[in-house]
């Protein structure tokens, strides 16, 4: 291949994406101030390669669903330049590059922990079927969005020998990307209304005060529900503190920015660029992640 080949696949990979897979160090954290599991921060390399895992075969799956959907892609405004729609890359290519990445990253899991592989082979099931029929079913194809999630955090417990994830964070964590689906629903459906056309088949079944509505519903329980989580007698117990509900509030404002950017600013259709370049949401993070690193810090044993 060429250079200018290399950065086509390289892009068709869509490693923006990957930021998604940060979920899958979530148990790992706050495990580590969990005064009731001894966890090695060694552990740190076995779930990065899980998490490696991940990004390949999220990005085979992203390469699949490009060579199955090129005709809608070539339609849309934005999707028609990705290296498959704009044919820079072969429907035979990106089929065979798919495969090679999601057979790698089933055998690194594999390698990892058993476990691991049952949590990824079922991400990729569930995503495969989700690119051929559950993406025409509207609410459906939110919740197989949000259970692609669920199964990070849960692939970051199991690879962890002993590691147990928290029921809350699993529930905040269906929440929270059931809020950025939803959100990523209502800005397509707003821009190619504007266009006069529906690109995706499903957008269709989707009406907007309906979307407006599931938002408001939907970023409450993840804020009510992230709250309780701290404040839950297992976690104190776990934690040895209720310091935690110190992060409740970058929670809430995090909630509160992203909720600005989609009806203020019309976006909400890129989540993971808008993740890296919103200067007062990277902010946030970056705050939020230092009060639970001293708060976990604070509690952990010497």
């Amino acid at each position: 291949m060429d250079k200018i080949r290399l950065h086509d696949v390289f892009l068709a990979l869509r490693p923006k994406q990957w930021t998604k897979n940060a979920v899958v160090f979530a148990a790992f954290i706050f495990a580590l101030g969990d005064r009731q599991q001894s966890l090695n921060p060694s552990a740190f390399w076995t779930v990065l390669f899980a998490a490696i895992a991940f990004c390949m075969v999220s990005s085979g799956v992203y390469l699949f669903n490009d060579a199955r959907d090129i005709e809608a892609d070539r339609a849309h405004p934005k999707k028609k330049n990705r290296p498959v729609a704009a044919g820079r890359i072969s429907i035979s290519t990106a089929l065979g590059l798919a495969a090679s990445l999601i057979s790698t990253g089933i055998i690194v899991s594999w390698t990892l922990s058993v476990s691991l592989l049952y949590v990824v082979a079922g991400y990729v099931v569930l995503q495969v079927a989700y690119t051929l029929v559950l993406k025409k079913v509207a609410l459906i194809d939110l919740f197989v969005i949000a259970a692609g999630f669920v199964l990070r955090a849960l692939a970051g417990a199991v690879v962890l020998e002993g590691v147990r994830i928290s029921p809350w964070l699993l529930l905040c964590t269906l929440l929270l990307a059931l809020f950025l689906a939803l959100c990523k629903r209502r800005h397509e459906k707003v821009v190619l209304s504007d266009l006069g056309t529906d690109i995706r088949e499903n957008l269709a079944r989707y009406d907007q005060q309906l979307l407006d509505q599931l938002i408001a519903i939907v970023s409450a329980a993840t804020i009510v529900s992230y709250s309780l989580y701290t404040l839950w007698p297992d976690t104190v117990e776990k934690f040895q503190t209720t310091h935690l509900a110190f992060t409740i509030p970058f929670v809430i404002f995090g909630i509160f920015r992203y909720l600005d950017l989609v009806y203020r600013h019309e976006k909400g259709d890129q989540p993971e660029q808008i993740l890296l370049t919103d200067i007062p949401l990277l902010v946030d993070l970056v705050l939020y992640g230092l009060t639970v690193a001293l708060v976990l810090l604070r509690t952990s044993p010497m």
